[in-house]
């Protein structure tokens, strides 16, 4: 034992194979002190004989070591494969074929060249796509009345109506729905023959589309009116078996006597038949002045106005401040605004759309 720790000690000078470094040298690779002189140096071992100590390794005979599993070599990239794969008895990893989808062609509406019900519904400021395909899933969706539970579905977006938790949403692009505070002082026309301020000098000089008001307000009464090129909302909108609530606040000369609320809920005869009004709430009172705020879905022409007269305390101040689920809200007298998804989706609800 003490001999070959001399004898390795002795080898830091040589550069041979033993475990320590010579001066000169480096480091490449192997594990240090291995027979596969890992070593360069002065000490160079290029004329030593094969299977010298510290010279080259005699080749190997025979075929090298058997795969003792059987199976072909895993190495570091992965499984081998034969490249004849026709006459080799591997087969390859088991990969179960994926279910063909079911077909979802069989709705009255499907379009082939439509849009996907979930693009349709993202592109209408629902939610991101995959929020939408999980809404189908879940069974909230319903195009023209039946129940979409596939995703897959092609809709024309021209000729379907789409809810979402039952309220409907715009997927007709080329539709617009907008909201106008009308002053006092405007006719609700888009032109008027006598140069009066109309609508449309409210309306954005670079607007393509061609929109028409919902109902009419007096010259005096300000307020909420609605714009749209959607004939067929505006039709319902005004139609009295829809019953479409709007609400006002009236200022009148105060005091106001009590029987005044029953007497306007009971209903007024008119010269063009009976009319009442759906709530009645005292809002303010100021002295000489009260203002109130009542609802009523008649569309009878300056009904508010004849009702109060009627009773005995004419309109001072007329303003229209909700119609259906659409308010007014802080928006500035004489502003044109677009009405939000949710806003468009509860109108077109309340009148079956």
């Amino acid at each position: 034992m003490a001999g070959r720790t001399g004898s390795g000690a002795g080898n830091h000078g040589r550069g041979g194979a033993g475990r320590g470094f010579g001066k000169n040298n480096e480091f490449r690779g192997g594990k240090p002190g291995g027979k596969s002189g890992g070593f360069k140096g002065k000490g160079s071992n290029k004329g030593a004989k094969p299977g010298a100590p510290g010279g080259p390794r005699k080749p190997g005979k025979g075929q090298g070591p058997k795969f003792k599993s059987g199976k072909p070599f895993a190495g570091e990239f992965g499984e081998f494969r034969p490249n004849n794969r026709k006459n080799s008895n591997y087969a390859g990893p088991h990969r179960p074929r994926r279910p063909k989808a079911d077909p979802v062609d069989h709705y009255d509406f499907y379009d082939h060249e439509g849009v996907r019900l979930q693009k349709l519904m993202a592109q209408a400021g629902v939610a991101s796509r995959r929020v939408c395909e999980e809404m189908i899933e879940e069974g909230r969706v319903t195009v023209n009345e039946q129940l979409v539970t596939e995703l897959g579905v092609r809709v024309n977006p021209d000729e379907v109506s789409v809810r979402v938790d039952g309220i409907t949403i715009q997927t007709n692009d080329k539709l617009v729905y907008m909201a106008f505070n009308k002053p006092a002082g405007v006719v609700s026309t888009m032109e008027d023959p006598d140069g009066r301020p109309c609508i449309s000098d409210f309306l954005r000089k670079s607007m393509n589309q061609r929109v028409f008001h919902v109902g009419r307000l007096d010259v005096e009464t300000e307020g909420l009116l609605l714009l749209t090129n959607d004939g067929e909302l505006a039709n319902r909108l005004t139609h009295p078996s829809y019953e479409i609530p709007k609400t006002y606040l009236v200022q009148v000369r105060g005091p106001v006597e009590l029987g005044v609320s029953n007497q306007l809920k009971k209903g007024v005869r008119l010269e063009d038949g009976v009319s009442r009004v759906d709530d009645f709430r005292l809002v303010d009172s100021t002295p000489g002045h009260v203002l109130i705020e009542v609802v009523i879905h008649s569309g009878k022409n300056r009904i508010v106005r004849r009702m109060f007269e009627e009773v005995g305390y004419p309109v001072e101040k007329l303003v229209r401040v909700e119609m259906g689920p659409v308010r007014i809200g802080s928006q500035k007298q004489g502003t044109i605004r677009n009405l939000s998804k949710v806003e468009i989706g509860e109108l077109l609800a309340s009148v079956d759309m």
